[in-house]
């Protein structure tokens, strides 16, 4: 993991980076999603990509846009007892355009509160289904009385599109991609899902300044479900391309760090967060895959059945806060924001050096005192650990284990494993296997 300052560093300007996005509202389209897209452009090159409404994504289409402006309920005295300019929670997201005059009994059928945490809005959507609503504190439902309300929704549902960004970093091979995805849809959640977002962009900025790239990184940030759909019908020729992936959400709360498994349950993307949870010293949970939850269920689909995990910090519905107005600023921290980020980028730090070598001299040890490598007295336990480290790759570097398993086998770090192969490979003892 990184050092101390630097998490904290990267901590605290991705909280800053929330707190600007935080007041936006955005839906699976409109133009809250396109606002979000331009702020992170500040942080990386991403391009914006449009789809149509009406598109094809195999059994579904791309839905109508929608864009709100204001939206509000009036009692008979001109007093606003809901108004979506204090919180954009307020309004069913995806609530069709109205403004009429309705009784109680007829506004009551389209009010959603929380009467268990009575002072808190509910986040609810109408996608796929044309309706209109409001999200209101049971609080304030309890002390509505019966009036003639005006009810007005200032909101578009009409063709446009569909937007997501991406951003491509391009490693030595382009045929082999790591995916990290994040869904940008919901509005002012903080830890579902702006953590998300601003992790994979400091993720991105911090893989676009590296000199030396194995795999090529590609970064999604789109609207949940409709999105990883569409991009998937849209690129379905290269989804090959796809060695290992990540879902990223809920990753500024204080709780353990989960992860759910690929489909596979076994791909290399599944070890590799395994061994670092474990290296990390702290509590940590590993969950099987199931069809439920974020944009993996889409990426596994066996029709794809791609190596895509999701790793998270505390998981959807397992906070009381989440889904709620809850999930605000107060909710997300600089200093977990930061190991979320350190722990991304270790994964990826081992992904790059879990490589599988050939030892090129296999009948019996080399000679290694006369290339250097073999030390006849004692030393610091570190320089120990490294010949430790060159004996063991020089025995199990048959062309069949990686730097990982090896590691998981010896009980030595990757990282010390990755310096000892470097070694070898200089004195010409061992090459990267093809195979």
């Amino acid at each position: 993991m990184k050092k101390t300052n630097d998490i904290t560093a990267n901590g605290e300007e991705m909280n800053s980076l929330i707190r600007r996005l935080y007041p936006i509202c955005r839906s699976i389209t409109g133009n809250g999603v396109r606002e979000t897209l331009s702020i992170l452009q500040e942080t990386i090159s991403l391009q914006m990509h449009e789809v149509p409404t009406g598109t094809n994504v195999f059994d579904w289409s791309v839905p109508k846009e929608w864009n709100i402006r204001d939206a509000y309920i009036m009692n008979s005295a001109g007093e606003k007892i809901v108004d979506f300019k204090a919180s954009n929670l307020h309004v069913l997201n995806y609530s069709m355009p109205i403004h009429r005059k309705v009784s109680l009994a007829e506004l009551k059928n389209h009010l959603f509160t929380l009467p268990e945490t009575p002072d808190w809005i509910p986040y609810r959507t109408s996608y796929y289904n044309e309706n209109w609503g409001f999200c209101i504190p049971y609080t304030t439902y309890k002390d509505i009385s019966d009036d003639l309300y005006d009810v007005h929704i200032d909101s578009t549902l009409e063709d446009g599109h569909l937007t997501y960004g991406e951003f491509l970093v391009e490693g030595s091979d382009r045929q082999r991609e790591v995916l990290i995805s994040t869904h940008i849809c919901h509005p002012s959640l903080c830890n579902d899902n702006l953590s998300g977002i601003a992790v994979a962009a400091f993720l991105a900025r911090h893989l676009s300044q590296q000199s030396s790239l194995r795999y090529s990184y590609r970064f999604l940030f789109i609207p949940g479900t409709i999105g990883s759909i569409t991009w998937l019908s849209l690129n379905e020729k290269n989804v090959t391309r796809i060695n290992h992936g990540l879902v990223a959400t809920c990753l500024g709360d204080t709780g353990r760090f989960t992860y759910k498994k690929s489909r596979r349950g076994d791909a290399e993307i599944d070890d590799v967060v395994a061994y670092v949870l474990e290296n990390t010293g702290n509590d940590y949970k590993i969950v099987d895959f199931s069809p439920y939850g974020y944009d993996e269920r889409q990426y596994c689909s066996p029709g794809f059945d791609l190596p895509v995990g999701c790793l998270t910090r505390t998981t959807h519905g397992e906070y009381p806060q989440y889904h709620t107005s809850a999930d605000d600023l107060s909710f997300v921290s600089s200093g977990c924001l930061g190991e979320s980020l350190a722990l991304y980028r270790e994964v990826i730090n081992v992904l790059e050096k879990n490589r599988t070598y050939l030892n090129v001299n296999q009948k019996c040890e080399p000679q290694l005192g006369r290339r250097g490598l073999y030390k006849s007295t004692g030393g610091a336990e570190q320089e120990k650990n490294l010949q430790l480290g060159i004996l063991w790759l020089l025995n199990m570097s048959d062309g069949k284990h990686t730097l990982l398993e090896i590691a998981q086998r010896s009980g030595l770090q990757c990282e010390l494993l990755s310096e000892a192969a470097c070694l070898l490979k200089d004195a010409g003892l061992l090459e990267e296997s093809t195979s």
